[in-house]
């Protein structure tokens, strides 16, 4: 389970000024559940689930997963997640295997163990093939593929998708939204962040609205078309960031008029 506690995130700028990337933002993720997390790019989406995998501290509030704070037990935060990206990076002068076997090495699989998982994960991910070529000779696609295997080797209960499909041909893209719901089916806890909404349409129960660091919505896709009266979850996307944006402009004008 992941539970988000006001979680925030700023940045200090030049002269004193500061940018909150993240401000105060709170949910709950289930096991078995895709929780979508929704925005355009530069919403916040990244930065709060490098939070949530302990790449970045947050500035206040805090996240708990399986069990464990981020801020306080980030060691045990990371043996329990596993982090996929549109940029992971790999080691080129590794191959396939060679890199996910280090990866579970890291994470003191046993051997046995740990070739047992690797051969049924090469199999499921359609990996057999590049398993000992270099990742500097692989496409886009394989590179992912070799992400999604670190990420799973060492069987974490939470997974966290940002921007995972970015960059991917369609049929790849598509194998990997089915890996998502599979591991859904096996009762993961699942993040997944995109700007691509008939994803999110697909994959996930429910969703979270995130713009200029807001969580300005959230709920079930049966919940938000009810509510604003469009099945379409882009047009539900358009309404509330729109209403977000015209409520800004007011409260601007307001205090500027208050000021004059």
């Amino acid at each position: 389970m992941i539970e988000v506690q006001q979680l925030t995130k700023a940045y200090k700028g030049h002269f004193g000024s500061e940018t909150v990337a993240v401000d105060g933002i709170s949910f709950t993720v289930q096991g078995g559940e895709i929780y979508g997390l929704l925005g355009p790019n530069g919403a916040g989406k990244t930065t709060t689930l490098r939070m949530l995998s302990t790449m970045l501290q947050p500035t206040s509030g805090d996240a708990i997963l399986d069990g464990y704070s981020v801020k306080e037990k980030p060691e045990e935060v990371r043996k329990r997640i596993g982090f996929v990206s549109g940029t992971t990076g790999v080691y080129d002068r590794m191959t396939a295997w060679e890199l996910v076997e280090y990866f579970g090495q890291l994470h003191q699989i046993e051997p046995k163990l740990l070739k047992s998982r690797m051969e049924a994960l090469f199999e499921r991910l359609s990996m057999q093939e590049i398993r000992n070529r270099l990742c500097a000779k692989m496409s886009t696609g394989m590179k992912q593929k070799v992400s999604i295997a670190r990420a799973l080797v060492h069987d974490p209960p939470i997974l966290i998708f940002d921007e995972a499909t970015a960059g991917l041909d369609v049929m790849v893209a598509r194998n990997l939204l089915e890996i998502i719901s599979e591991l859904r089916d096996q009762g993961k806890c699942i993040v997944f962040s995109t700007h691509i909404m008939p994803e999110a349409e697909l994959l996930c129960h429910r969703v979270g609205i995130l713009y200029h660091g807001h969580l300005l919505e959230e709920g079930t896709l049966e919940d938000l078309s009810e509510k604003y009266g469009d099945a379409r979850l882009n047009e539900i996307f358009f309404q509330i960031v729109r209403h977000y944006e015209e409520t800004e402009l007011q409260n601007r004008s307001t205090s500027t008029n208050s000021t004059e």
